[in-house]
C-alpha cells in the first residue's frame, strides 16, 4: 500500500517534534546540571573559607543536618579513608560512602558534599522546565496534523474535481498553493492539447463520413443500374463506371488510413541518405510516370543525410509525387531535387502542370480541401503536412521555375549532416 503525502508529512512533523523535545530535554538537563554543579562548587568554596577561619564546625548542614544527602562535611585530608592526606588543593570528585562526593580542598581543610544532591537539583529543575513542553507535545502533534490536512484539502478537492470531470476543460488554479500551481498549469496545458485533438478528431470523423457518403451512394446507385442493363454492352459500360466508383472509395479509404497512421504511429527517427531515398522513390513511381508519358527524374541532388522517420518521409513524398503525377499533363516533367540553404535541407518535387493559385496554396493543406474541379480526396497534402510536423520539418508550395508547382520540404540540419555532392 502506497503511503500518502499527508501521512508522510504528519509522521515527519510528529517525529521532528519528538526529536525536538528530546534535544530540549538533553539541553535543559545539561544546562541545569552545570548550574547545579556551579552552585555546589560555590557553596563548598564558601564553607571551606569559613571553616579555615574557625567559623564552622566540622559537620555542617544549612538545614540542621537532617538530610545526609544535603549535609556538607568539613574534614581534614586523611580523616577519612576516601580522602587521601596528600590531596592537592582545588575541586575533586571522589568515591566515598554512599556514592560520589564533591570535595573542595583549601589550606588543609576539605569541604565535601555528596553529588547525589546536586544531581537531584539538576533533574528536578529540568523536569520543571520540560513539564509544560511535555504536556504540549500531543497538542503540537495534533495541531500539525490538522494544519497538514487543511493545507492539503485543496489537493483533495482538485482530485475529486478531476474524477468527476468528463470534458478536458481547464482546472481552477486560483486557490492552490504556489508550489502546486505549475503542476496544475501543466495539466491545463495538456488538457488544452487534448481538447484540440478531440475537436480535430470530431471534425475529421464528420468530414470523413461526409466524403465517404458520396462515393458509397454512387456505388449503390450504380449497382441498381446494373440490374436494369438491357444488353451486354450497356452492362459492360456500367460495370466500368462501378469499378471507377469503387476505386475512388478505395483510394479515399486508403488516404484516411494514411492520415490516421501519420498522426498516431510512433516516431522512429533514423539517418536517411536523401540521394538513395530519392532513387528508391523514382523506382517505385516510374511505372506510373511511364503510363502517363511523364518524364520523372532526378535533378540537382546534394548528398544530404537527415535524421527523420523513413516511413513518414516516404509517406510524405509519396503523396507529393502522386499529386504531381496526377495533375501533370502527358509529356510533362516531374523532378526531384535536394540542396542546402543557410542551415536547412531543401528537398523539392517540381512539375510543369497547371499549378495552384497563390491564394489557395495554404488552404490545400487542410483536410478534405479540394480545388475547383479537383478529383482527389483532399487528403494528400494534409497527410504530408502532418508527417512533416511530426518529423520537425515544414512544407510550402511555390510556383516552379518553368510554371507549374514546386513542393518544398525544409528541415534544419547540422554541419555534420551535409556531405559532398553526389
Amino acid at each position: 500500500m502506497k503511503r500518502t503525502l499527508e501521512g508522510r508529512l504528519k509522521s515527519t512533523l510528529s517525529l521532528t517534534i519528538v526529536l525536538a523535545g528530546i534535544l530540549a530535554a538533553a539541553a535543559s538537563f545539561r544546562f541545569n546540571y552545570g548550574e547545579a554543579q556551579e552552585f555546589q562548587d560555590d557553596t563548598l568554596r564558601q564553607i571551606a573559607a569559613f571553616a579555615s577561619k574557625g567559623g564552622l564546625p566540622r559537620d555542617f548542614s544549612p538545614s540542621s543536618a537532617i538530610d545526609p544527602e544535603v549535609r556538607i562535611q568539613v574534614l581534614a585530608p586523611g580523616d577519612e579513608p576516601w580522602l587521601p592526606k596528600g590531596i592537592s588543593p582545588g575541586f575533586h570528585t571522589l568515591a566515598g560512602p554512599g556514592g560520589k562526593w564533591r570535595v573542595f580542598v583549601r589550606a588543609g581543610i576539605a569541604a565535601a558534599q555528596a553529588t547525589e544532591a546536586r544531581d537531584e537539583i539538576a533533574i528536578h529543575s529540568s523536569l520543571r522546565t520540560l513539564a509544560p513542553f511535555a504536556l504540549l507535545l500531543p497538542l503540537l502533534a495534533w495541531l500539525s496534523s490538522r494544519i497538514v490536512r487543511s493545507e492539503l484539502s485543496s489537493l483533495r478537492s482538485l482530485s475529486r474535481l478531476l474524477e468527476k470531470r468528463s470534458s478536458p476543460s481547464p482546472l481552477p488554479a486560483g486557490s492552490l498553493p504556489g508550489e502546486i500551481s505549475p503542476f496544475v498549469e501543466a495539466i491545463n496545458s495538456q488538457m488544452e492539447r487534448i481538447a484540440s485533438l478531440m475537436n480535430q478528431q470530431k471534425r475529421f470523423i464528420a468530414d470523413a463520413a461526409h466524403e465517404l457518403r458520396t462515393p458509397l451512394a454512387a456505388i449503390s446507385l450504380q449497382v441498381q443500374n446494373l440490374e436494369s442493363a438491357e444488353d451486354r454492352e450497356m452492362l459492360q459500360k456500367r460495370l466500368e463506371t462501378l469499378k471507377s466508383g469503387v476505386e475512388r472509395a478505395r483510394r479515399l479509404a486508403d488516404q484516411l488510413l494514411k492520415l490516421a497512421r501519420s498522426e498516431s504511429a510512433p516516431l522512429s527517427k533514423k539517418t536517411v541518405c536523401i540521394p538513395v531515398f530519392f532513387r528508391e522513390l523514382l523506382e517505385e513511381y516510374l511505372p506510373i510516370a511511364e503510363s502517363g508519358k511523364i518524364d520523372l527524374g532526378l535533378g540537382n541532388c546534394e548528398k544530404i543525410e537527415l535524421e527523420a522517420d523513413p516511413e513518414l518521409l516516404r509517406l510524405l513524398f509519396g503523396n507529393a509525387l502522386e499529386n504531381a503525377l496526377r495533375y501533370t499533363p502527358e509529356g510533362g516533367m516531374v523532378t526531384l531535387s535536394a540542396g542546402i540553404g543557410m542551415d536547412e535541407a531543401l528537398l523539392e518535387v517540381s512539375d510543369n502542370g497547371p499549378g495552384i493559385p497563390e491564394n489557395e496554396r495554404e488552404k490545400v493543406f487542410s483536410p478534405f480541401y479540394r480545388l475547383q474541379g479537383g478529383e482527389g480526396s483532399g487528403l494528400g497534402l494534409s497527410i504530408a503536412k502532418e508527417a512533416a510536423q511530426r518529423i520537425g520539418a515544414t512544407l510550402s508550395l511555390e510556383e516552379a521555375a518553368g510554371g507549374g508547382l514546386k513542393f518544398l520540404y525544409r528541415q534544419k540540419i547540422s554541419a555534420e549532416d551535409r556531405k559532398e555532392p553526389a
